[in-house]
C-alpha cells in the first residue's frame, strides 16, 4: 500500500550530533526541534537512518525558522544518503514553516538523513517531510496538524494511562522538588511532571541561579550540586518508592469534573508519546500557572494599580508589565586567538553596547564581572536608585540587568524574548571584542544557555491575596503556615518604544525592608475556584509587588513544604484545602511546624517565629 509519506521529527533523530533538543516552544510552534548552538561555530552534523518502504520519487519538506531576517544567521542543509540537497534552510524569511527542497529518488531499505549546520547561529530544524503522493504538510499549529503527525509516526489518538496518584505535581523546579519529596516521605504516591531534562528550574543546571531566600533544610538538601552543576534532587527523589519522575513531560490538557481537577495530559519531547496522570490532589509548581491556564482558574495578572491595595510600590494605573526574561552567559579568555564572525543581525539589537558585566561564573554564583570595552556606552556596573545608605548593592555587576519581554504576552513571545536575548549578547560581545581587538583577542564565549530564566507569568488568586503591606508590616492571619525572606526586588522595564539597551533594565528597586521573615497564609497557597489545586512558588496568590519578594526560589521550596503536607491530610479526611483551613487548620499548622519547625524561621510547635504586627 502505498503511503502519503514520511514523517521524521528532528527530535527522533538517531544522533543529535552538536545539534540540541528545544522543546521549550512546543506549544505555540507546534513540535520540539534541534537547535545549532555553537556560540558562532558550526556544530556536529545531526544524523538519523529511516526506512523506506515503498520506493519511489519523494518531495523533501523541510521545517524550519529564519530567527533574524533578513540576515539569515542560522542556516543548515540536508543530506539524504550523501547527497547534499541544493536549498539552505533557515533562510527564507520565515517564521516556522515548511519549505520544499525539490525531489529525491529513494530506493527501498535504509536511507540515511544528515544535518548540517553552516553558521554555528542556532539554526532550528522541527521536522523533514518525505512527500510521495504531492500532499504539502500542515503548517497551522491546531488538532488538525497535532492528529497528522501523530499518524504519520504511529502514535495513538488517546494518552496512554500513566497511573492514579495520590498527588500530582506540574513542574520540577525547586518548589516542585520540595513538594514531591515531601509528600513522598508521607507516604504519598506522587507524579512529578516536569518539561526539561533536568530538575531544578532556574537553579538548575541549564540556567545556574543560586536559590535565594528561606534557606530550609529540604532545600540545602536537593540543591546540593555534583561537579557538573546539576542537583541532587532527582537522586533523592528516585530514592523515594513512592514517587515516580517524568522529565521531559509538557502537560497539555486538564480535565475537570465539576470545581475539581481529574486528570492531567502531558506530552513526552522525545517520540511524542502522551500520557494522562489521575490525581486526588494537584500542585501546580510550574512557576507559569499553567495547570491553572489549562484548567480554568482564577489568575492575576501584571501590575495593580496603587488604589485597588494601596501598595506604594504600585503604579498609580494598572497595566501588564510582567518581570521578563533572562539569558545567562559565561565568557572566557583562551589561550589562543578566538575569532568571531561579524554578526550584524545581533550588533542592530545591541547597537554599540559593549559591556558584558553581570554574568555567572558557575551554576549558583551570579554576578560576575565581564568585559567591557572603551569607549563603553555605559558604566560597567549598574546603579541602583536605592536608599544610599545601602551601600552594599549601589554597584554591582548584577546578572538580571539582562532581561526582555516585559510588555509581551510570555506565553507566546517565549521564543521571541529569548532569541532577543541571545542578539544583544551576541552582539555586545561582538563590540567588546571589535572596540578593543589586542585586548580581546582571545574572548570567546564559555557558554551561554538557550533556556531563558523565566520570570512573572500569571500568578493564582487564592482566598487570600499577599500583599507588599502584608509583608511590610508583617500582618499576622491565623493561618500563616510558613515563613518567607527576601527584599522587594522590582524590575522596572522601559516603556515600549524607549531606551536604547532595551535588553538591560531601566532600574532596579531592590528594598531589604527590615530584614525579618513574613509569613504566608494557607489560603494564599491553594486555588479560589478549583477545589483540589494548590499552588507553591512565584506564582501563588499575590499581588505584582508582594510576588516580587515571594518569588525567590528558597521562598517557593517552603511553599512547596506547606502544601504536600495540605495534600496528605486532604486525603486522609477526604477533604480539599478550604476544607482544611476550615476544619483542619490547627493539624495542619502542627504537620507543617514538624516538617519545617527547624528552619531558621520557626521553632515548631509554640514557638512560630513570625514577626508581630507594630503597634
Amino acid at each position: 500500500m502505498t503511503t502519503p509519506g514520511i514523517l521524521i521529527e528532528a527530535e527522533d533523530f538517531d544522533s543529535y550530533g552538536g545539534w540540541l533538543l528545544d522543546s521549550q516552544f512546543e506549544t505555540q510552534m507546534g513540535s520540539p526541534y534541534l537547535l545549532a548552538h555553537g556560540l558562532g561555530r558550526p556544530v556536529e552534523d545531526a544524523t538519523t537512518l529511516i526506512e523506506v518502504a515503498d520506493p519511489g520519487e519523494y518531495e523533501v519538506f523541510v521545517r524550519a525558522k529564519d530567527w533574524a531576517p533578513p540576515h539569515h544567521p542560522g542556516r543548515f542543509t540536508l543530506s539524504i544518503n550523501g547527497v547534499t540537497l541544493d536549498t539552505e534552510f533557515g533562510a527564507d524569511g520565515q517564521d516556522w514553516a515548511w519549505r520544499s527542497a525539490g525531489k529525491i529518488a529513494l530506493a527501498k531499505g535504509a536511507a540515511s538523513l544528515a544535518l548540517h549546520d553552516l553558521t554555528g547561529f542556532d539554526g532550528r530544524c522541527d521536522a523533514i517531510f518525505l512527500s510521495q503522493d504531492g500532499t504539502v504538510p500542515p503548517n497551522a499549529v491546531d488538532e488538525a496538524s497535532r492528529a497528522w503527525r501523530k499518524a504519520l509516526r504511529g502514535l495513538p489518538d488517546q494518552p496512554l494511562d500513566a497511573g492514579d496518584f495520590d498527588l500530582v505535581v506540574v513542574g520540577g523546579g525547586v518548589s516542585g522538588c520540595a513538594a514531591a519529596l515531601t509528600a513522598a516521605r508521607l507516604g504519598q504516591t506522587v507524579a512529578l511532571i516536569h518539561d526539561r531534562p533536568v530538575l531544578g528550574g532556574n537553579a538548575s543546571k541549564e540556567i545556574g541561579l543560586m536559590p535565594r531566600g528561606t534557606q530550609g533544610a529540604l532545600l540545602l538538601e536537593l540543591s546540593q550540586r555534583t561537579p557538573d552543576g546539576d542537583l541532587a534532587a532527582l537522586s533523592l527523589l528516585q530514592a523515594e518508592p513512592t514517587a515516580s519522575v517524568f522529565l521531559e513531560h509538557r502537560i497539555i490538557a486538564a480535565a475537570r469534573e465539576g470545581d475539581a481537577i481529574v486528570s492531567v495530559d502531558a506530552v513526552q519531547a522525545k517520540g511524542g508519546v502522551e500520557r494522562r496522570f489521575k490525581g486526588a490532589m494537584f500542585i501546580d509548581t510550574s512557576g507559569v500557572a499553567m495547570l491553572g491556564v489549562l484548567a480554568g482558574a482564577e489568575t492575576l495578572f501584571g501590575r495593580e494599580a496603587r488604589s485597588e491595595y494601596d501598595e506604594p510600590y504600585a503604579p498609580e494605573v494598572a497595566d501588564d508589565m510582567h518581570h521578563g526574561n533572562t539569558l545567562f552567559f559565561r565568557t572566557r579568555m583562551a589561550d589562543q586567538p578566538a575569532p568571531f564572525p561579524e554578526v550584524p543581525w545581533a550588533t542592530e539589537i545591541s547597537k554599540d553596547y559593549a559591556n558584558l558585566s553581570g554574568q555567572l561564573t558557575k551554576p549558583g554564583a551570579e554576578n560576575g564581572p565581564g568585559p567591557a570595552a572603551s569607549p563603553n556606552p555605559d558604566n560597567a556596573t549598574f546603579q541602583f536608585s536605592a536608599d544610599p545608605s545601602q551601600a552594599w548593592m549601589m554597584q554591582f555587576p548584577a546578572t538580571h540587568y539582562w532581561e526582555y519581554g516585559q510588555w509581551l504576552d510570555p506565553y507566546t513571545s517565549g521564543e521571541l524574548v529569548r532569541d532577543y536575548l541571545m542578539r544583544a549578547l551576541y552582539g555586545t560581545f561582538s563590540n567588546v571584542k571589535n572596540l578593543e581587538p589586542e585586548t580581546y583577542a582571545n574572548l570567546e564565549f564559555d557558554w551561554m544557555a538557550f533556556v531563558a530564566a523565566q520570570g512573572e507569568f500569571r500568578r493564582y488568586k487564592g482566598d487570600h491575596v499577599l500583599t507588599e503591606n502584608d509583608i511590610r508590616d508583617h500582618t499576622r492571619y491565623n493561618d500563616m503556615l510558613v515563613a518567607n525572606d527576601g527584599f522587594f526586588c522590582i524590575h522596572c522595564a522601559w516603556n515600549p518604544g524607549e531606551g536604547k539597551y532595551d535588553f538591560r533594565l531601566k532600574d532596579w528597586i531592590m528594598d531589604v525592608r527590615d530584614q525579618q521573615p513574613y509569613g504566608i497564609p494557607f489560603r494564599c497557597l491553594y486555588s479560589a475556584n478549583i477545589d483540589n489545586l494548590m499552588m507553591a512558588g512565584k506564582h501563588i496568590s499575590v499581588t505584582h509587588v508582594a510576588g516580587s519578594s515571594v518569588k525567590l526560589m528558597g521562598n517557593g521550596a517552603q511553599h512547596g513544604v506547606a502544601t504536600a503536607a495540605a495534600a496528605f491530610l486532604c486525603n486522609q479526611y477526604g477533604t480539599t484545602p478550604r476544607g482544611l483551613y476550615d476544619e483542619h487548620l490547627d493539624e495542619l499548622i502542627a504537620l507543617v511546624d514538624k516538617l519545617s519547625g527547624h528552619d531558621h524561621q520557626g521553632a515548631g510547635p509554640g514557638g512560630r517565629k513570625f514577626v508581630a504586627t507594630p503597634g
